[in-house]
């Protein structure tokens, strides 16, 4: 191999100034994130205990069709529930007897909360306690919140997995743990990658099934797979497991450093890596080099959507020829995107947090050739005629990994495709 990925900037942005807003932000909510756990995790269950509105959202959200029996579903708070005047609490558990006798193929049962337990009155935590231990063993229930009010949509799987992590049993064993919900396809051919390159003891936290062995102990090092998750992380480390910084594995240069930086914490040589990435690396050269005719010398605006922009930052400057002009994101971690950071060279506004007024007004000031950003905002700018992409896709879209770069810079070519159509068809 000839190629090579091109060096670390001379000055990246992890030192850079960080601009801090604390303002009306525009993100769903973290219950969103149900949309994908409940397909990832094929014997568990999603109870939204929350209003009508929540229902509304999932069903709208997932396009769950009318005769489809999905696994999740809303326990929904009347008035006086949430005045205080109906024991919610037992309400609460008779629903979710009747739940779980009526699906008998549920193994892991979580109680979401829409608000704060101020606002539900509440305890969901002493409810999942008594529930699992009134079903266990066949079923496990735990909670967490996917509350508007305290998260944005991605942090929802944060939650989740941070939930999930203090019932882990102990273990021992040497191993990796690959941590992120992935589309299959993806998880797929990370596990065969890792595989041959000699890393064989890989658990995957969410496991598809709840009866995987996924354990964690003082020789687990963990390798995370989307940058939102912070708790996830924390509560890893609370457990003994230690985390493997390196650039998250978007497109070709951060798929092979993430594998790089796994081979080099279990011991195995580069040269055997580079042996397994070789052809797979050349293809998503390829594969990105297409759309990079599209993309390159264009300008990107990011709004905070998901967490993940700081990452696509670096993928579409480096390996896409883009430039950054503001990079938004809800949170900045740095000890998870303190690597890509550094790859991505001085320049754009790094912005944390959001006043959506002040950062549209950045916006329209600097008319970039791309804006990615939520729902919520897309339409508007493109009734101002600027060109967007819907950020929330990224996260249902397999994206990660070698075999999907070209896919994931082909998400970011596609808006300007169509711009260009639509300026010919004006022209005409």
């Amino acid at each position: 191999m000839t190629h090579h990925s091109p060096p670390p900037p001379a000055m990246g942005c992890n030192n850079a100034p960080v601009l801090k807003e604390r303002g009306q932000h525009e993100v769903f909510c973290g219950l969103t994130g149900i949309i994908w756990l409940h397909r990832k995790m094929q014997d568990a269950f999603f109870l939204v205990v929350g209003s009508r509105t929540c229902a509304h959202l999932l069903q709208s959200a997932a396009g769950v069709m009318i005769f489809a029996e999905p696994r999740f579903g809303t326990a929904i708070l009347e008035e006086s529930d949430l005045a205080g005047l109906a024991d919610a609490q037992e309400e609460l558990e008779r629903e979710v007897d009747r739940l779980l006798a009526r699906r008998t193929d549920i193994r892991q049962l979580f109680l979401v909360g829409s608000c704060p337990s101020e606002v539900i009155k509440l305890d969901l935590s002493r409810a999942a306690e008594r529930l699992s231990a009134r079903h266990a063993p066949k079923v496990r229930v735990l909670n967490y919140s996917g509350s508007g009010i305290e998260t944005t949509f991605t942090e929802g799987e944060d939650a989740c997995l941070a939930a999930m992590v203090p019932a882990l049993p102990d273990t021992d064993a040497r191993q990796l743990m690959m941590v992120g919900a992935l589309p299959d396809v993806a998880e797929d051919q990370a596990l065969d990658l890792l595989a041959r390159i000699g890393i064989d003891n890989v658990t995957v936290l969410p496991a598809r099934h709840a009866d995987a062995q996924v354990g964690v102990g003082p020789n687990t090092s963990f390798a995370l797979t989307q940058p939102f998750l912070g708790g996830t992380h924390s509560a890893l480390e609370r457990r003994g497991a230690r985390h493997i910084p390196a650039p998250f594995p978007f497109g070709e240069e951060g798929t092979t450093a993430w594998l790089r930086a796994v081979a080099r914490d279990f011991g195995i040589d580069q040269a055997r890596v580079d042996a397994v990435i070789d052809a797979p690396r050349a293809r998503a050269r390829k594969a990105v080099a297409k759309a990079a005719e599209t993309l390159s010398g264009k300008t990107l605006f990011f709004f905070p959507d998901s967490q993940m922009e700081i990452p696509l930052a670096r993928f579409l400057t480096r390996e896409c020829g883009m430039e950054a002009v503001e990079v938004g994101t809800p949170y900045i971690h740095k000890a998870l995107v303190d690597p890509d950071l550094e790859l991505l060279a001085e320049g754009p506004v790094i912005a944390e947090g959001q006043d959506v007024e002040k950062q549209l007004d950045r916006c329209r000031a600097a008319r970039p050739d791309l804006t990615v950003c939520g729902l919520g905002l897309a339409n508007p700018l493109e009734a101002e005629g600027m060109t967007t992409k819907w950020a929330i896709e990224l996260v249902f879209t397999p994206v990660h990994f070698y075999e999907q770069a070209g896919d994931l810079a082909g998400l970011f070519s596609r808006p300007l495709h169509r711009r260009d159509r639509l300026r010919l068809e004006a022209a005409e």
